[in-house]
């Protein structure tokens, strides 16, 4: 699973139901080095939601749907829910985000961690 594939994976709801965590069927991006995931039984993925609304929030970035990356509606990643998850739960590949995106959560990811 390449950097930068989306993957369609169902992500359980939050202890008790209750927080603001994405849950349910939804699209994910792998953002785990390739070398990385050749080694590691986990990945480390960004959720998508098709809810314009979070783009309100910092770390988020507006994703336009393409034959390329399989989306069907225009998403956002929410880079702020960075999450590491079983590779087994990558069901279902939806496509390959393009490279300009792929940058924008890169230096979202930077900016979150404050990697410079």
């Amino acid at each position: 699973m390449p950097r930068g594939n989306v993957y369609f994976v169902t992500l359980p709801p939050p202890p008790g139901g209750q927080g603001r965590e994405q849950s349910g069927y939804r699209p994910v991006v792998v953002i785990s080095s390739d070398q990385s995931a050749s080694a590691n039984p986990m990945a480390l993925v960004v959720p998508l939601t098709s809810k314009l609304g979070a783009l309100r929030f910092p770390h988020s970035v507006r994703i336009q749907p393409s034959s390329q990356n399989g989306l069907s509606q225009t998403s956002v990643a929410m880079v702020f829910q960075l999450l590491a998850i079983d590779k087994t739960r990558l069901r279902q590949p939806a496509g390959s985000l393009e490279s300009d995106y792929l940058v924008e959560i890169e230096n979202e990811l930077r900016s979150i961690l404050e990697l410079g």
